[in-house]
C-alpha cells in the first residue's frame, strides 16, 4: 500500500497554494524590501472579472526591523527570517482577519463584524510560557497582579484605540499559538503621523483604518497578504493574488 501511495505521489501533480476561492476580499499591503517599515496597503475584492481595488490604496508603517515570514494560512516559509516574539519585524504571509477592538462604544462596521469594546478587564496575552499565550482574555475583577496589567489592552494609549485583528500564529481549540512564534499582531492607528514604526503590528492613519474596518465583511472569508515587493512578484501568480 505504501508503495502505490508513493508511486502515486510521483505521478499526479503537487497542486500548488493559492489564495482560497472562498475569499473574495484580499487586503494587500506591499513593503519595498524584507527591512523596510514602510508600505502601501490596498483592498481588493473579487468579481466575475478579476480582483477590483475598492477605495484608495493607503500608505502606512510596519515593524522597525521589516518583515519575517509569520504563521498563517500560507506554506511554512522561513528564509530570509522567521518571525518570533520581540523581533522588531512584521509577520509576513496571507492571514485570516479576525475581530475588532476598541474603546469607543460603536464603531462604523458590517453587521456580520464582532467588534468588542475594551475596557481595563481586557488582556491579550504575549506572554510565550502562558497556555493563554496570543489570547483575548476578559478578566471578572480589575487587573491586580504585575503580569494581569502588563497584558492590559487598553493602556491610555489612543494608536491602540482601534484594532483589527491579523491572524498570525492564532491559537485554535485544539491547537495553542507556537511558542516565541509571535503575538498580538493587528491592525491599529499609526503613531506620530506615521513618523513611529511598530513592533510587528500594521498601522494606517485613522481615517483609513476605519474605513478599512468599515469595509471588511466576514462572509467574503477577507484575508490580509504582508509581503515585500520581490516577494509578491514572485509569487503573484502561482498564489493568484491581485
Amino acid at each position: 500500500m505504501k508503495i502505490l501511495v508513493l508511486l502515486l505521489l510521483t505521478i499526479l501533480p503537487i497542486r500548488a497554494w493559492e489564495i482560497p476561492k472562498s475569499c473574495d476580499q484580499l487586503v494587500v499591503g506591499i513593503a519595498k524590501t524584507w527591512n523596510s517599515s514602510y508600505l502601501k496597503v490596498t483592498l481588493y475584492e473579487r468579481t466575475r472579472s478579476g480582483w477590483v481595488v475598492v477605495g484608495q490604496p493607503a500608505n502606512g508603517r510596519i515593524g522597525k526591523n521589516g518583515l519575517a515570514w509569520g504563521l498563517g494560512i500560507h506554506p511554512f516559509l522561513s528564509a530570509p527570517h522567521l518571525k518570533h516574539e520581540g523581533d522588531g519585524r512584521s509577520p509576513a504571509g496571507v492571514f485570516q482577519l479576525g475581530d475588532a477592538y476598541g474603546i469607543h462604544k460603536s464603531i462604523r462596521k458590517h453587521r456580520g463584524l464582532s467588534y468588542h469594546r475594551v475596557t481595563s478587564r481586557d488582556l491579550w496575552v504575549e506572554d510565550s510560557a502562558s497556555p493563554r499565550y496570543n489570547c483575548h482574555i476578559r478578566l471578572d475583577h480589575e487587573p491586580s497582579t504585575t503580569w494581569e496589567k502588563k497584558a492590559q489592552m487598553r493602556q491610555n494609549d489612543y494608536p491602540h484605540s482601534l484594532k483589527l485583528y491579523i491572524g498570525h500564529n492564532t491559537a485554535h481549540k485544539s491547537k495553542p499559538a507556537k511558542p516565541n512564534g509571535g503575538s498580538a499582531i493587528f491592525f491599529h492607528i499609526w503613531r506620530n503621523a506615521g513618523k513611529s514604526a511598530t513592533s510587528g503590528c500594521t498601522t494606517l492613519p485613522e481615517p483609513n483604518l476605519r474605513y478599512l474596518i468599515s469595509k471588511i465583511n466576514p462572509n467574503k472569508n477577507p484575508l490580509y497578504v504582508l509581503l515585500p515587493q520581490a516577494e509578491y512578484t514572485k509569487r503573484k501568480a502561482e498564489w493568484k493574488l491581485p
